[in-house]
């Protein structure tokens, strides 16, 4: 292939990108506004076709079927979606290559991880010059709730990783200098001065983070008495569990709201804040959803483990995914008019929650987020690591004028809530290490909990 083939294939594959997003976006902007019998009725006709696909083109599916003595059309309605089985991680492992829709060539086929913060990563399949496309067009879609837009000017605290870091060179400008990317991997309190200073000067009306990194730098703004960015409209948060803690603490220090979305790389579902409320509309144009009990069984309950099917990746079909992230729900309908259903809240994964002594799980919300601490004014970062079951070690990177009575005001808030049903210890370090992908994890967990029950 030539030179200008070469430019030619990489224009057409631009041009099919934003034809993908244009159309997704174009329809979003349409369908947020349907009944909710609308909505219902198109997640029913995507389904079909989905399961017809999957049928027909997926093998690992279409031994699904042949062994349950099932067709596509045996599966009519929400209801009858429990009669597959749960997909999970490592069904996906195990059956890597029958999971690949035969229908399309390799050249189609984009090859993505998750970021693997739980430890655990694993590979699957994009369509090539389509799915990031699409996806783009439900976070603007999310995004514009809060008047985003692509002129606006952005700075990112997100993992990216920036190219002469090591150099001294703490950030980068891209998105035709409208995204200001900030390495999340030297937040030290040096750097962090510089931070501030650069973030000011850039003058967003937006910042995208993480919610650890966006803590990281309101906890850092407070504690040196900085004032709010000028403009700043917003964050925008996703990609971890936002605890109240966090949004209240990033709202007072910058003077503007938080909008947090949910979502994760498996692509499966998604849903986000909207302008009046802060619960999560879940999109129904992008997946559907189910609630488990720890049994595996479908629940009526408000609360359970999200099970989700997407409706958007035919490449590498996702049905009935297990992902391990535990939702509740609410029933309340939103002023803003969305039919959407909604999330109360996201309370994280399975692997966020701690095991006892007497094997019950207690999640990280229960045991510490959910209670004020005003020894949390005087640790920069804490990070709980599980080993054990009913022991546990709090990692802490103290302030200056962090005492003794601060560990027993944690360890007695802790108590309050599991009695003597965990043994817990203190180790005091100048540095928390980053997953991969540049998150600050809370809790690592290395016992496998998802068969606790």
């Amino acid at each position: 292939m030539g030179l200008n083939d070469s430019i030619t294939v990489k224009a057409l594959g631009i041009l099919n990108a934003y034809g993908s997003f244009r159309s997704t976006y174009n329809f979003l902007k349409d369908s947020q506004h349907w009944t909710a019998d609308e909505l219902e009725k198109y997640q029913l006709e995507r389904l079909n076709d989905l399961l017809e696909h999957s049928y027909e083109n997926v093998p690992y599916y279409r031994q699904v079927f042949e062994k349950r003595d099932l067709k596509p059309s045996d599966i009519y309605d929400f209801d009858s979606l429990s009669l597959l089985p749960l997909l999970t991680k490592d069904i996906i492992k195990n059956h890597f290559k029958d999971l690949k829709a035969t229908n399309f060539p390799e050249n189609k086929l984009e090859h993505v991880t998750t970021g693997g913060s739980t430890g655990d990563p694993m590979g699957f399949y994009y369509e090539k010059g389509v799915s990031r496309a699409q996806e783009w067009a439900f976070i603007k879609t999310l995004w514009d709730r809060v008047g985003y837009r692509f002129r606006d000017k952005c700075a990112i605290l997100r993992g990216n990783v920036v190219k002469d870091a090591e150099n001294g060179r703490l950030w980068e400008k891209t998105f035709f200098n409208r995204w200001l990317i900030l390495s999340t991997y030297h937040m030290t309190d040096e750097n962090l001065e510089r931070y501030v200073e650069k973030i000011r000067k850039f003058d967003p009306k937006f910042i995208q983070a993480y919610p650890s990194n966006i803590t990281i730098l309101a906890k850092y703004m407070e504690k040196n008495g900085l004032d709010p960015f000028k403009n700043l409209k917003a964050v925008l948060c996703g990609s971890e569990n936002i605890y109240p803690w966090q949004k209240e603490l990033v709202e007072r220090v910058l003077n503007c709201r938080v909008y947090s979305w949910y979502g994760h790389s498996e692509r499966t579902i998604l849903a986000g804040e909207c302008e009046l409320s802060s619960n999560y509309h879940i999109f129904p144009e992008y997946g559907i959803f189910e609630l488990i009990d720890d049994k595996g069984n479908v629940t009526s309950d408000d609360k359970g483990i999200i099970v989700s099917t997407s409706l958007t990746n035919y490449a590498m079909p996702f049905i009935r995914y297990k992902t391990d992230d535990i939702g509740i729900i609410s029933t309340e309908k939103c002023a803003c008019g969305r039919n959407y259903p909604l999330f109360k809240t996201i309370e994280g994964r399975l692997q966020e929650y701690i095991l006892t002594k007497n094997r019950n799980l207690v999640s990280l919300t229960a045991l510490i987020f959910s209670q004020h601490f005003e020894s949390f004014s005087l640790i920069k970062e804490m990070q709980i690591v599980q080993k054990e079951p009913g022991k546990i070690v709090i990692k802490i990177i103290p302030e200056t004028g962090y005492s003794p009575e601060n560990e027993e005001e944690i360890l007695y808030k802790l108590t309050n809530v599991v009695a003597d049903d965990l043994e817990v210890s203190f180790e005091y370090v100048d540095q928390i290490a980053r997953t991969k992908s540049g998150k600050h994890k809370f809790l690592i967990q290395e016992l496998e909990l998802n068969n606790i029950g």
